[in-house]
């Protein structure tokens, strides 16, 4: 297990925590399908970004600097540091919000800590030892799955929602549904697990990118393959009991306004006892800070590599400073948005919905780089994994174009 699991596990971080509670407090189980019918095209799509990371030996940026046209390079960056930034302020506040609720006193003591803690692990702590952190920091998602079995589920009806697709054509239907696949199919995850797979190669003497050792190929597919799998399917098993939770809680009692986080866990408390409370909250804390070193670095990768700059966390602050900086620079704003007034939650939803749209294009130039030799050498993709990601592909379009065709419904 290494970048394909803590990839999909920094996916459930506070703020698609938010996502996947306001979508079951609204609609119940009625969106539970969606998880299911995600993960192949999760692992699809995030499988294509960690092949070319291990191919090239470089990430999404640097191959699309080297191929494609500056202006869609610096524009899709741009985008994706917008994101990351709405993303990292709603974390770091969940996370202090979290803090306050189960130690008291004030969030902003809480909410300085966790930024000073994630970003002194990154930038002091080397990425050999950090990731092995980050792997732990995952069990922090089975609080969401023991929170499941303390409130008091409808087992029947979710499994029949689990199984049958519901669709409503109507504005809030497609928003919500586009918020969740842009949390599940994020771009900022693309540039992670691809910039992470090009990390191992750099940092591992023994091996190579693949376009230079095809020898390795094989052994290296295979553990990609397998890293995908599980690390997509155990954050769409965690997206799913979230959703099941607050639809079995929150739902039922006529709750369906969750803004944050944080108060689903507090409105779970009377509904389903101290415990879930105490679970989901612990739960908030540990994907936070298994999700900003996500974020913050994939940011980092983005700029770094679209500017040529030295890029990687296992070197010292002092050998790659501008990636450093950048990965200070993205953690500090998003500190700074909890207090400038400006509402990082609602921005957030409206992000989610964002890189749901801005994931398409990205999709696009990501499957053109993986069929094509100049890239990937002899590794292009195989035929069932082309088919996937194409499909995943259109999927997120034909979303973006049904929230944009029931706007105002």
């Amino acid at each position: 297990m290494g970048p394909g699991l803590i990839t999909g596990a920094s996916d459930d971080d506070p703020s698609g925590i938010a996502t996947y509670s306001q979508t079951g407090a609204q609609f119940g189980y009625t969106m539970m399908w969606l998880m299911l019918f995600s993960w192949p095209l999760m692992i699809a799509i995030q499988e294509i970004c960690a092949r070319i990371g291990r191919v090239t030996g470089v990430g999404i940026a640097a191959n699309m600097r080297k191929h494609y046209p500056a202006p869609l390079l610096y524009a899709i960056v741009s985008l994706l540091c917008l994101a990351n930034i709405f993303n990292l302020g709603a974390d770091i506040g969940a996370m202090g919000a979290a803090g306050q609720l189960l130690l008291g006193g004030p969030i902003p003591p809480f909410v300085f800590f966790f930024s000073v803690v994630s970003l002194s692990l990154q930038m002091y702590v080397r990425y050999t030892r950090y990731v092995n952190y980050l792997k732990w920091l995952t069990a922090a998602l089975f609080a969401y799955i023991l929170t499941a079995f303390v409130a008091h589920v409808d087992w029947g009806h979710a499994l029949h929602a689990t199984i049958l697709p519901s669709l409503y054509f109507n504005g809030r239907y497609f928003t919500t549904l586009i918020a969740v696949l842009g949390t599940t199919i994020s771009p900022y995850l693309f540039f992670w697990q691809a910039s992470e797979e090009a990390e191992d190669v750099r940092d591992n003497r023994k091996e190579h990118a693949l376009k230079w050792a095809p020898w390795q190929a094989q052994e290296q597919f295979e553990r990609i393959r397998v890293d995908t799998v599980v690390g997509m399917g155990f954050s769409n098993l965690v997206a799913l009991f979230i959703i099941l939770t607050t639809a079995a809680t929150l739902h039922v009692a006529g709750i369906t306004e969750i803004q944050t986080s944080a108060e689903a866990a507090k409105a779970l408390e009377p509904l389903a006892g101290r415990f879930a409370f105490v679970l989901f909250a612990l739960g908030i804390i540990g994907t936070g800070l298994l999700a900003v070193p996500v974020l913050a670095g994939s940011a980092a990768y983005g700029v770094a590599e679209a500017f040529k700059w030295r890029a990687s966390l296992e070197r010292r602050p002092r050998e790659a400073r501008r990636f450093y900086g950048v990965l200070a620079v993205a953690t500090l704003i998003g500190l700074a948005l909890n207090f400038v007034g400006i509402n990082p939650i609602r921005a957030l939803f409206w992000s989610a919905v964002l890189n749901g749209i801005v994931s398409v294009p990205l999709m696009v130039v990501t499957m053109l780089m993986a069929v094509n030799p100049k890239v990937m050498g002899q590794f292009t993709l195989p035929r069932g994994l082309k088919a996937v990601g194409w499909i995943a592909t259109l999927v997120m379009l034909a979303a973006s174009v049904g929230l944009f065709a029931t706007l105002g419904k």
